[in-house]
């Protein structure tokens, strides 16, 4: 990555006081502090099953072209690359998702050496588990007999059949094969340099795992494994971690005295505006939202906090009556993701700057994970994914959110200093020639220095 140095730098300051500034740092080794968690939390964007496309093509099934989503990543200046990685059943595509995450990872490190890519571990398997042979070293770290066997679906989930949440075949983690289907998840996936896990919803998972003693046995083992072998020994894991309905609530979960999780993530929580139709706000205890609630403790990273930092996203969760006011967690009958999409351009991006603006204000821990891919439901004229990108050739359905988000991402790095979560100095380089690396309008690199390999490499002739 090019590293600018501040001292060339000219200045405009937002706040009214002298200060000392210093340049944003990413950088940990086996733990993260604070300040450098809240750095990428910034900076963190949902990027939907980036990974999973072979970025050699010149079109994914989608019909975008994978160079475009390393483009954008760069271009905006993403650090923290959220669910880029996945399984929502399907569990015998792990082995081509994992080959095509390799090379596509590799590439943009190559690129950014900072940026973080997370996988997800979801709250829900599929019969195509049991398609899925056990490693040895699965077994070993289990203290389990090694055998030649593939997982077993009922030996995953819970015994009682039922589903939880609307979601059928529900992983029990009181249950060891769980917690080896986790961890093999796991490990797997830090193996081809991802750095960051979030584990879905823990609630339905932990309903007979007392003390979350099971979680605790297989986050262990996952973050000793991260030690290791991950990149910069650690993976930062999170989760969906509801604080209920209660204006007393709390999100998050402790074992053994310490907070389970690095940070917190959960939906925003959208807010219908009554009589305005599509209109909608933040709200502080809204439906089941984190906002002030999130859990305080000791960090896996051993700093203390009255209160973890947290993410908080546009989820997808499917639409029930489109355009019509309803319930929440529904924004007149979409879900977050959804609604966000429908609305018009210009109204789009201003709420995404209001959103941002409202969580940085209302709680100095929670940062908004801008929505870079996710898929959609209930949209308009039948699409089913929202993709942030410039509309383009090479993104023909982009929904143009990258500018607003890099103009967001400026106020927080890249070409910003700041040196608190209330104190911002935006500054400009000098000359063209110091600016971080990106694409020209026909799609070619145009950053100073880079070698001529990383241009073939990402755009073939």
């Amino acid at each position: 990555m090019i590293r600018l140095n501040a001292a060339r730098w000219i200045f405009a300051a937002c706040c009214s006081v002298p200060w000392s500034a210093q340049a944003l740092d990413y950088r940990f080794d086996s733990t993260i502090s604070k300040p450098v968690l809240e750095n990428y939390l910034d900076k963190s964007i949902s990027f939907t099953e980036l990974l999973h496309d072979d970025f050699h093509q010149a079109r994914n099934a989608r019909g975008v072209d994978p160079k475009d989503n390393i483009r954008f990543l760069i271009n905006t200046g993403a650090k923290y690359v959220g669910r880029a990685i996945m399984l929502w059943g399907g569990e015998s595509n792990l082995g081509p998702f994992t080959q095509h995450a390799k090379p596509y990872i590799d590439t943009l490190h190559s690129l950014d050496p900072d940026i973080i890519f997370e996988a997800a571990v979801f709250e829900y398997v599929s019969n195509k588990v049991e398609t899925v042979a056990i490693p040895a070293r699965v077994f070993t770290e289990f203290g389990q007999p090694v055998v030649t066997r593939n997982f077993k679906l009922a030996d995953i989930i819970y015994s009682d059949g039922q589903s939880r949440g609307g979601i059928p075949t529900v992983p029990d983690m009181n249950k060891l094969e769980a917690r080896m289907w986790f961890y093999f998840l796991s490990t797997s996936y830090i193996d081809i340099g991802v750095e960051a896990i979030h584990f879905g919803q823990v609630g339905l998972m932990n309903q007979n795992d007392k003390g979350n003693v099971g979680w605790l046995d297989m986050m262990t083992k996952v973050r000793d494994y991260a030690h290791q072998h991950a990149r910069r020994h650690m993976v930062i894991c999170n989760a969906h971690t509801s604080p209920g309905r209660g204006a007393n609530g709390v999100g998050g979960y402790v074992a053994g005295g310490k907070l389970l999780f690095d940070c917190h993530a959960f939906p925003l929580r959208i807010a219908e505006t009554v009589g305005q139709p599509y209109k909608a706000t933040l709200k502080i205890n809204y439906s089941d939202g984190l906002f002030r609630k999130s859990m305080g403790g000791v960090t896996p990273s051993g700093w203390s906090c009255t209160h973890l930092p947290y993410l908080v996203e546009f989820d997808n969760f499917g639409s029930n009556g489109p355009g019509t006011s309803g319930k929440d967690p529904f924004v007149w009958g979409w879900d977050e993701i959804t609604w966000f999409a429908q609305l018009a351009e210009a109204e789009r991006n201003a709420w995404l700057k209001y959103a941002v603006k409202w969580v940085h204000d209302s709680d100095s821990v929670g940062h908004v994970q801008m929505p870079g891919s996710r898929t959609i439901s209930g949209y308009p004229g039948g699409m089913n994914w929202y993709w942030a990108n410039t509309k383009s050739a090479a993104c023909p359905n982009g929904w143009n959110t990258e500018a607003t988000i890099k103009e967001i991402w400026a106020g927080y790095g890249g070409t910003v200093i700041r040196t608190d979560r209330r104190s911002v100095l935006s500054i400009a380089p000098l000359n063209a020639t110091d600016a971080f690396p990106g694409f020209s309008a026909d799609g070619r690199w145009h950053a100073p220095g880079w070698k001529a390999v990383n241009q073939r490499l990402l755009l073939p002739e």
